[in-house]
């Protein structure tokens, strides 16, 4: 129960976000938006009806077309979104009036795209959805085969074509720098974690290396049979995970021990496990 509290709070959040950066950077300058957003902008366009209504009533359809081909679960993932949005979308637009925190187009747009990111990021980390047209393409996916992630492109160009009606070719652009914002930092906000440093050691000395790292760094080591490529030599390959404050010393300590090592170092955004996320068990 806890953790499906705190799973509904993220998504409850991450709506509130959301609905406050299209109100505060969106609305204001007319930027122009995919999604369920920019249909209501160009239904607000055509026909005059409320962009919050628009995105209510057209979130309740998709959600009866994902709980009849998707299945109840996931309309339970969007059930939360598909009301949300909208409503906060309402409540922040009688709560702030026509306020304008900024009118300099480029500003709206980096912020916009940032904090769209962040708050799509936050609702699929809690492994939810968005809702609205998030649900057509997996219909086609399920139904047809159709590529997902060609199917929400294909759906975002005709979007933002269709604001092409009444907004002007700068502002298409703004929206195509829009996309590319909040799509780069969905993507970092999916891939955030614990990062940490990976450290691969190829050495004829393996076996000191590797009494280093545990008793000097206190870290797990895995040792990974090899052969080299040019005297196909059977040899060790040392692999181990250090944070970034570690790097520095056990860098030290390697070419202390082989000063001709080949050492890799790469950096990793998540780890999970004994030593990082759980607790230390020696035996």
């Amino acid at each position: 129960m806890k953790k499906w509290m705190l799973s509904a709070a993220i998504v409850a959040a991450g709506n509130l976000l959301y609905a406050l950066t299209v109100k505060l950077f969106v609305l204001p300058t007319g930027l122009v938006m995919g999604g369920t957003t920019g249909l209501g902008l160009t239904a607000n366009y055509l026909i005059g009806v409320p962009i919050s209504a628009f995105v209510l009533a057209f979130n309740m359809v998709m959600l009866l077309l994902g709980l009849c081909v998707l299945g109840r679960r996931f309309a339970a993932t969007t059930l939360l979104s598909s009301f949300i949005y909208p409503l906060a979308l309402e409540f922040w637009q009688r709560l702030l009036g026509d306020y304008m925190l900024t009118e300099d187009v480029m500003l709206c747009t980096l912020f916009a795209g940032l904090g769209v990111g962040a708050s799509l990021g936050l609702v699929i980390r809690a492994g939810a959805s968005t809702g609205g047209m998030d649900i057509p393409p997996l219909i086609l996916n399920r139904l047809f085969r159709a590529p997902v992630s060609v199917c929400m492109y294909f759906f975002d160009v005709c979007i933002l074509l269709s604001q092409g009606l009444f907004q002007s070719p700068e502002k298409l652009l703004y929206g195509v720098v829009l996309v590319m914002i909040y799509t780069m930092v969905l993507d970092k906000m999916l891939l955030m974690g614990t990062s940490r440093i990976e450290i691969k050691v190829v050495s004829e000395k393996s076996e000191e290396i590797r009494q280093a790292i545990l008793q000097d760094l206190n870290r797990g080591v895995t040792l990974i049979q090899t052969e080299s490529g040019y005297l196909r030599q059977n040899t060790q390959l040392v692999l181990s995970v250090l944070s970034s404050r570690e790097l520095p010393k056990a860098e030290k300590l390697i070419h202390q021990i082989d000063p001709e090592c080949f050492l890799m170092v790469s950096r990793i955004s998540e780890v999970k496990g004994r030593g990082f996320s759980m607790q230390k068990k020696y035996r």
